[in-house]
């Protein structure tokens, strides 16, 4: 008998908008666990703002809550709209959903979990509460399993204690309020006990990010099987557009300066890059077009979309069609450059290839803006596709598979560029094995942005995948990764104290300076990373810097630095004033 048989009150978990139950359930169905997989979410996404908090070092990039929230977000979208009640069927979706959507390392993390759970009862119409606890130890074994160094004090130790709790409970009774009302006190025990465990967790004064949304999920669970509300009313979601409003009054409209930015696929046989470039070109302004004979990518902006659009189905089939008009985004408060700039790069993922391949092994690469993109395309030998993400915004193993699967060639390697894209670099590295067994994809685990592109320049034409894989392996330890932010609050680490709206400077991923203001904290760093020693030094300014500002420090990195190679380029990444290389 299913849950959405009134027959069976006593097991059946309240559906949305019902009022709190008392009685005992002691079995549920995939319609219940619907129930809760939702439950689960929305608690979480209500509470990602706390766990994005939870940021060991006072950076603003503090992303786990938004990662493991878009994780489960894709769990919940492969479940939806379904009216299964196999709970087997059910939870395999949602362990699907949650694998391809997963990002950053505690997403990925999440999503062995529910993977493992998942495979635990694949073969059951209903569970109880003893088949949750095992399946929560399932899910538990699978996850550290898909870490090659474990680490305890995270994530991992909070499922772990939380699913050895439920099974001793679920020996006591067969109430799944019961069971879960333990697993979700073990849960919160672990992780206020993951600083004892970590001493960086203890040092920054917070728990364990990814423990946290894992005690939210349990928490919004409970509440789910107790019929309790799991979100506010109005509460906004997260990932609402950019540009989510922009209102034009019809009696005041805005200037027309800028016009439309246009962006589309074309798809053809023998398509002509060159000509198809020269083309955009001359139609208007940031013309960009890459792509090979099969595959362009055009972007223009232009005062009329229907120029470039008409051009465009003249030369083969037209997909992925997007029309932006920048005046009303100018209207609505964006400053031109900056919507320029925004457009062009775009909020989700981006992918390119190089128009002259002389090299036949693909690279993904990931890259966190606009001016970082093209100096990895600049350095392609052969085709290439960057993915659009970094901190505060880690692409998904989907985003990754997608890319993989854009490259026309059979050898694939996968750059993360940072130490949260690196699991889910190599999750999408295990699923093409199965998704696209013609292409054979390997990983090399850049952490930083200079790693990657260090790495890019290590290809070389002649040498097979292997021999590439470890000569960009080994390159990544030949570059010294700086980075200059703001800190977003009070902490002390290894003797340095910052206070909220320092500069600050980590180097090679440790924080390591503090100063009033991003240059001088760059020069710091440079201090430390003895670039008097290095040959080159290489600057890549973000968003925050204009083209005046990174003139003028020029200037004076090369007055400070006469003996080396002073390189400043634009970056465009959000959040970091500057990423500096040393070599």
């Amino acid at each position: 008998m299913t849950s959405s048989s009134v027959a069976a009150p006593e097991r059946t978990v309240p559906r949305q908008g019902a009022t709190t139950v008392a009685h005992t359930i002691p079995e549920i169905d995939g319609q219940d666990l619907k129930v809760l997989v939702e439950a689960g979410y929305r608690w979480l996404e209500r509470h990602r703002d706390i766990v994005n908090a939870l940021n060991v070092f006072p950076v603003p990039d503090g992303d786990t809550g938004i990662n493991m929230v878009l994780t489960m977000r894709a769990a919940w979208a492969e479940i939806e709209h379904s009216s299964e009640t196999h709970i087997g069927r059910v939870a395999q979706a949602v362990a699907q959903g949650a694998l391809m959507g997963a990002r950053g390392n505690s997403g990925v993390i999440l999503s062995q979990i529910l993977r493992g759970m998942a495979h635990s009862f694949r073969d059951k119409a209903s569970i109880g509460p003893r088949d949750l606890a095992a399946s929560l130890r399932a899910g538990s074994e699978t996850a550290y399993k898909g870490v090659v160094k474990p680490v305890e004090g995270t994530i991992l130790t909070v499922v772990r204690e939380a699913s050895d709790n439920a099974v001793r409970a679920a020996a006591v009774t067969q109430d799944f309020d019961f069971v879960m009302a333990h697993m979700l006190e073990s849960a919160g025990e672990a992780v206020e006990k993951t600083p004892l465990l970590l001493p960086v967790l203890a040092a920054a004064g917070v728990v364990d990010s990814g423990g946290k949304g894992l005690f939210y999920i349990l928490e919004g669970m409970l509440r789910g099987l107790r019929g309790e509300a799991v979100q506010l009313a109005g509460q906004p979601l997260l990932d609402e557009p950019k540009f989510a409003s922009i209102s034009v009054d019809p009696l005041n409209l805005p200037p027309i300066r800028y016009g439309f930015d246009v962006q589309f696929l074309v798809w053809g046989n023998n398509l002509d890059v060159e000509a198809i470039r020269a083309q955009i070109s001359a139609m208007g302004d940031c013309p960009l077009v890459e792509g090979s004979s099969t595959l362009v990518k055009v972007h223009v902006h232009h005062f009329d979309p229907s120029v470039p659009l008409a051009y465009g189905i003249s030369q083969g089939f037209i997909t992925d069609v997007v029309v932006e008009n920048m005046d009303a985004m100018a209207a609505a408060g964006m400053a031109p450059d900056d919507v320029k700039d925004e457009l062009a790069w775009g909020s989700g993922r981006a992918v390119q290839m190089t128009a002259h391949a002389v090299h036949n092994v693909g690279v993904v690469v990931v890259a966190p803006g606009p001016g970082l993109e093209k100096v990895f395309l600049s350095l392609a030998m052969g085709p290439m596709a960057v993915v659009a993400g970094g901190q505060t915004m880690n692409p998904s193993t989907q985003d990754l598979l997608e890319a993989i699967e854009s490259l026309d060639t059979d050898e694939v390697i996968l750059l993360p560029n940072n130490s949260n894209v690196i699991l889910a670099a190599q999750q999408a590295h295990r699923l093409a094995a199965d998704l696209m067994p013609q292409k054979r994809v390997e990983v090399v685990p850049s952490r930083t942005i200079p790693q990657g592109i260090n790495a890019v320049l290590a290809i070389t034409v002649q040498d097979d995948l292997d021999k590439n894989v470890n000569n960009m392996t080994g390159a990544l330890t030949d570059v010294i990764t700086g980075e200059v932010t703001i800190a977003v609050r009070d902490a002390s680490f290894d003797g340095v104290d910052v206070k909220k709206g320092d500069a600050i400077g980590l180097l090679d991923d440790r924080l390591s300076a503090r100063g009033d203001n991003p240059a001088a904290v760059l020069f710091t760093l440079l201090e430390q990373m003895d670039a008097g020693d290095a040959e080159n030094i290489t600057v890549y300014h973000g968003d925050q810097i204009d083209s005046t500002a990174a003139e003028t420090l020029e200037q004076q990195l090369i007055a400070a630095y006469p003996d080396q190679r002073i390189e400043i380029i634009y970056g465009g990444q959000p959040h970091y004033h500057f990423i500096i290389s040393t070599e």
